[in-house]
């Protein structure tokens, strides 16, 4: 096909991917919707393969391309009509955790099934034993909330009315629910609206022949990325604090071998602990796309958003591990063991390329899902307490990390304080940069931050989903880690005392809790970084000055880096370094 015209139509595909995630962004009625952007789409071919994905959660890409081709197996053509939508959440067949609904609609052109879309959010409430549907401790997945095989939802244009209505009955937030449901509804009649014009444009004959041929690109840019990674094996491994069982809990091992065979790449994780008891193990889809996420960074923006991508990548995941459990498995709190996975997987492949990638990230995010009743209305209200979800990002290779970012595979918005404290009855005491949480190096780590919040009336269930307590965000080529961080409560009028990273806790008026979320790791030696950077640091208060002198061994005077005392000092520090002097 002739390349102008291949790269036209994968804009014009590109483009009806970003046209339904705008639809369903602007559409949807959780804030974690509409604020925090926690939802995708997607077009697939008549196969299902995934052809164009909007720019938006890099987590989803390798359970989309499982979904796509299940969509496709359940409904294909002279079963699926138009004006069908499908909806499924089940982990277990191709889902990622329970709140994940994908809702996927058939594209017909000139009475031919041509392809598929399909989005999938985050509902705020699912049901389950705890608000927002993502408790720690559960007996079992039929535990969790409401689980939806793969089901036609609307037929030939006409919804079942039913379906919905029994949605509805088994979530906290009904009004969420449907209004959530409606937005995808509308994202996917706009994908099929776009898509079919496509195939208008141009004739079936050639979309089908360049969306076969983008794959291919996309396969020969990928193939041509791996290449450059020098053959051979590689291993890594990273740890969670626990299971979120009890304090005792021990720690969680996730390991990783990479094979580099040409233009192949394996990820072998025979190694990683056995499935646990809680609910933070992952099904395979979402580990897997973990993995797409890792090598997907080594192609960028040139290569485009579809399956060809991930044709060179095999992964192979033991059956009972926690990143495969055997069902009924609880999986919902999964997200806070999945930054593992991806920690894991950079990881290994920086021990390959370490100057193509970064430090840690922090490795966890601070999702606090809160429910209770509004003392006025009676009103059930289920909301996320927003601020910053994540640290700081990892250093590289020439750059600094950048402060505290929703990065690596999640790629969503922070909620502004403001959301949440029109949500919940909560005020925000403070909000700010953790000094020192950003992992030393020649490049710094991006910073993490310490932030509190008070709970003001009734009572509210709070699901506490943390990591790196213990276990932290390592450095890379002689950069440090960044520190453990820290959850506190303080019941009101009293002292604040620790909490364990994971849990469940009732709140009533006055509670205040405290967190410290840790940045990430370094890259380089601390002792190769520009002095004039670390005083830059020390002056914009991310750094403190017994660091800049103890850890970088820069000594500062009167406001200016001493150049002699500096060389004098970084001697020092080569001879002896902090812990041996």
């Amino acid at each position: 096909m002739n390349p102008v015209t291949l790269e036209v139509l994968r804009g014009q595909l590109d483009s009806a991917a970003e046209e339904m995630q705008v639809t369903l962004l602007k559409s949807s009625y959780s804030t974690i919707i509409s604020e925090s952007l926690d939802a995708t789409s997607a077009l697939f071919d008549h196969e299902g393969r995934t052809v164009a994905q909007a720019v938006s959660i890099p987590i989803h890409l390798g359970v989309l391309a499982e979904l796509g081709r299940r969509f496709a197996v359940a409904y294909p053509e002279g079963k699926a009509v138009p004006g069908d939508v499908y909806a499924i959440n089940d982990p277990y067949s191709g889902g990622t955790h329970l709140p994940d609904i994908a809702v996927a609609s058939p594209v017909f052109f000139s009475d031919e099934l041509v392809g598929y879309v399909v989005t999938m959010t985050h509902h705020q409430d699912i049901g389950g034993s705890v608000p927002g549907s993502t408790a720690i401790k559960v007996f079992d997945h039929f535990s969790e909330g409401l689980r939806i095989p793969m089901i036609r939802l609307v037929k030939g244009g006409e919804p079942d009315q039913d379906i919905i209505d029994l949605m509805m009955a088994n979530s906290r937030t009904p009004n969420n629910i449907r209004g959530d449901l409606n937005a995808q509804l509308a994202s996917c009649r706009t994908g099929v609206t776009r898509f079919a014009e496509i195939f208008r444009r141009w004739g079936t004959a050639t979309v089908t022949e360049g969306m076969s041929e983008l794959l291919a690109y996309a396969e020969r840019l990928t193939r041509a990325e791996i290449e450059k990674i020098p053959d051979g094996e590689y291993e890594f491994e990273d740890f969670m604090d626990d299971d979120g069982s009890g304090p005792e809990a021990d720690p969680i091992r996730f390991f990783v071998k990479m094979t580099i065979s040409g233009s192949d790449i394996h990820f072998d994780f025979t190694g990683t602990a056995d499935q646990v008891q809680t609910a933070i193990n992952n099904v395979p889809y979402s580990a897997i796309s973990s993995v797409f996420y890792a090598v997907r960074t080594l192609t960028g923006d040139a290569a485009p958003n579809n399956d060809g991508c991930y044709r060179p990548v095999s992964v192979h995941l033991p059956e009972g591990s926690i990143v495969n459990p055997r069902f009924p498995a609880p999986i919902n709190a999964r997200a806070v063991c999945l930054r593992r996975v991806i920690d894991t997987v950079l990881g290994v492949m920086a021990q390959a390329i370490p100057e193509r990638m970064t430090a840690a990230h922090c490795g966890q995010s601070s999702l606090i899902h809160i429910g209770t009743v509004d003392e006025e209305s009676g009103r059930r209200i289920v909301a996320t307490v927003g601020g910053p979800w994540m640290g700081g990002m990892g250093a590289r290779s020439g750059k600094d990390g950048i402060d505290v970012t929703d990065h690596d595979a999640s790629n969503v918005f922070h909620m502004p304080v403001e959301t949440s404290e029109a949500e919940l009855p909560i005020r925000f005491h403070k909000v700010g940069l953790w000094k020192d949480s950003g992992g030393a190096g020649e490049w710094r780590g991006g910073l993490g931050y310490e932030e509190e919040f008070e709970w003001l009336r009734g009572e509210g269930i709070a699901t506490v989903r943390r990591d790196r307590h213990k276990f932290a965000p390592w450095g890379l080529l002689g950069g440090k880690g960044g520190p453990y961080c820290k959850t506190k409560i303080a019941r009101s009028g009293t002292e604040s005392v620790d909490l364990p990273s994971k849990g469940v806790y009732a709140l009533q008026s006055g509670d205040r809790i405290q967190l410290w979320t840790t940045g990430s790791g370094g890259h380089g030696s601390p002792l190769r970084r520009d002095p004039e950077r670390v005083l830059s640091d020390v002056l914009d208060e991310r750094i403190s000055e017994d660091s800049a002198q103890n850890t970088y061994g820069v000594e500062i005077s009167n406001g200016a880096v001493d150049p002699g005392a500096t060389t004098a000092r970084r001697a020092e520090l080569e001879r002896s370094p902090p812990g041996q002097q």
